[in-house]
């Protein structure tokens, strides 16, 4: 299945969980502690997960994140920066349905940007979405490694819904490091 339809299919929770993985693995280029995101994953662990409304747990999480990942409003940041910031102002502090689908296809589609703009073998080209309806030919190793974590994350909340969490943060943990490692690459090679 593609990730377009897995996304399509998805549940709130797996919604919820697939934009947060995206954003946490794209943490680096934010200068964000490991575990700033924990406190919002583990609204999703709930049985009952209680993301209703503006004062909910959910909406707290964020509300702290937002605050721990303030950075400059510059428009000198370059556009993977820029990318992963808008999907942290974009988190709904309302998970209906309509609001948590838009915001985790389009995390989807900022960070296989992101990830396509770092990989030095692309040099920043090709489609946004490129792989997202079909399985992506001659994408680069780190581009179709973030296809599969998607997909991974999706299919392990769909599988095995709140059991599904731990597997999904380990994924978005392992997609940290790897990207972790390319933006101090890349920093090295401007410095």
């Amino acid at each position: 299945m593609s990730l377009v339809e897995l996304i399509a299919q998805a549940d709130t929770r797996g919604l919820a969980a697939s934009g947060l993985a995206c954003l946490d693995r794209c943490l680096p280029l934010l200068d964000g502690d490991d575990d700033v995101l924990r406190p919002v994953w583990a609204t999703l662990a709930e049985p009952d997960a209680d993301m209703g409304g503006e004062g909910s747990v959910w909406a707290q999480a964020w509300e702290q994140v937002r605050g721990k990942l303030a950075g400059p409003d510059a428009a000198d940041e370059d556009e993977a920066v820029l990318l992963a910031r808008r999907m942290l102002a974009a988190a709904p502090a309302k998970c209906s349905a309509a609001e948590i689908r838009a915001w985790a296809d389009a995390c989807s589609v900022a960070s296989l940007r992101i990830h396509r703009l770092l990989d030095p073998a692309t040099e920043g080209t090709g489609g946004d979405d490129v792989g997202r309806e079909e399985p992506a030919q001659g994408a680069s190793p780190l581009v179709a490694a973030e296809l599969r974590r998607q997909v991974t994350v999706l299919e392990l909340l769909a599988g095995h819904g709140p059991a599904g969490l731990r597997g999904a943060l380990d994924a978005s943990t392992e997609g940290r490091r790897v990207l972790r490692a390319v933006v101090s690459r890349r920093a090295r090679g401007r410095g």
